[in-house]
């Protein structure tokens, strides 16, 4: 199984059309706290329709607890200030994908802490600052699941 990993998350609707994305992708969802909204928010819910129930969903308290407390392949953190794009990456089971939240992006100590190979980016033309959270995830999960074949 593969993962996506949202540290500290701030808008409800994004995080809900991730849910969504988890369930019909199988790979598992983590939410490192704090969260910027309550899980049973109107507005993650209405973007994730009926397919909250279906999303294999986590929560852990901090990121050294997520670290400390999953079993993961290696992790890719996904940011603008990555030089290496996600299509170089060699993506296999178990793999864990790593967002930042919405306003700022993963901090420096996480990028840091992981190897260039393991820091990529989303390409885009050199005058935009970002793209739109569940967009970026969206691009990276199914890259990732065709490098397994689109298999669970």
């Amino acid at each position: 199984m593969m993962h996506i990993v949202l540290f500290e998350p701030e808008i409800p609707p994004n995080t809900g059309n991730i849910m969504r994305l988890a369930a019909n992708t199988g790979f598992q969802l983590h939410l490192i706290e704090p969260l910027g909204f309550e899980l049973d928010d109107k507005q993650l819910r209405r973007a994730g329709l009926d397919y909250l129930e279906w999303a294999d969903t986590c929560c852990h308290s901090s990121y050294d607890a997520f670290v400390n407390g999953i079993e993961f392949n290696e992790l890719y953190a996904f940011s603008t200030r990555a030089s290496k794009t996600y299509s170089e990456a060699s993506f296999n089971p178990g793999d864990a994908l790593l967002f930042g939240p919405e306003t700022r992006g993963l901090p420096t100590v996480i990028l840091d802490s992981l190897g260039s190979d393991n820091k990529l980016r989303i390409p885009m033309v050199p005058t935009s600052r970002s793209l739109n959270l569940s967009n970026t995830v969206s691009i990276a999960v199914y890259e990732a699941w065709r490098q397994q074949d689109f298999k669970r």
